[in-house]
């Protein structure tokens, strides 16, 4: 299934420097591990925003949400999550 995922980056504004570029660092890292196991397709940045939209593949919902919740920053993001179904006019024949 694919997952059409809108993310917004709460974490608090005196979050200190050290902390907030470690969390940065390790997001990243589990973002590319995400993107290699094909769980992560695209990531768009939100201009104007600390935020993003991403298309996620997973087996199921419950798989898609050990993904997310297997971000670092999980705890301080505002998640929406869309499944999406292929459109008739997508499909080969």
């Amino acid at each position: 299934m694919e997952f059409l995922v809108r993310a917004e980056n709460l974490l608090p504004n005196d979050t200190p420097d050290d902390v907030r570029d470690q969390l940065k660092k390790a997001e990243r890292a589990r973002a590319m591990e995400l993107r290699e196991g094909g769980v992560l397709k695209r990531l768009w940045r939100v201009p104007g925003r600390n935020a993003t939209i991403g298309l996620y593949a997973a087996e199921d919902p419950a798989a898609l949400h050990d993904a997310l919740t297997s971000l670092p920053m999980w705890k301080w993001m505002d998640v929406s999550v869309e499944a999406l179904a292929t459109h008739p006019q997508e499909k080969k024949e």
